[in-house]
């Protein structure tokens, strides 16, 4: 049986995050319902990914059905691939505003998009 959005009720939740140091979560709240829900996350990059696979824990452990998350930037420093590899998401969307690093083909998780055509439409518009 098809389903369409007009199905469901969609709703908004937050994760509030607590740091106590850069680059340390001390503590991760979330607010709102989750449950046997298909999450989307929205942010403007990705760095190690630490923060975004301790927020797919935390949706997941209040039972988050699939989990989404859509980034402009994929830096994918440090441990990204690690992280994302290991971390109960679905999948990772990201723009090719930044350069593929090397290992990035071996995690499936992973989807790049081009802005060449977003980019050529504005140009041409001018």
């Amino acid at each position: 049986m098809l389903r369409f959005f007009s199905d469901y009720e969609p709703g908004l939740a937050m994760i509030i995050k607590h740091r106590e140091v850069p680059g340390k979560i001390a503590q991760m709240y979330l607010v709102g319902d989750v449950k046997d829900r298909d999450i989307i996350i929205i942010d403007d990059m990705i760095d190690s990914a630490g923060t975004l696979s301790e927020a797919c824990k935390e949706l997941k452990k209040f039972g988050a059905a699939n989990i989404y998350a859509f980034a402009t930037h994929g830096l994918f420093s440090g441990n990204a691939f690690n992280n994302l590899s290991n971390a109960p998401i679905t999948k990772v969307v990201v723009t090719n505003t930044i350069k593929a690093k090397p290992g990035e083909e071996a995690v499936s998780k992973i989807v790049r998009l081009s802005v060449a055509p977003l980019i050529a439409e504005a140009i041409k518009r001018i």
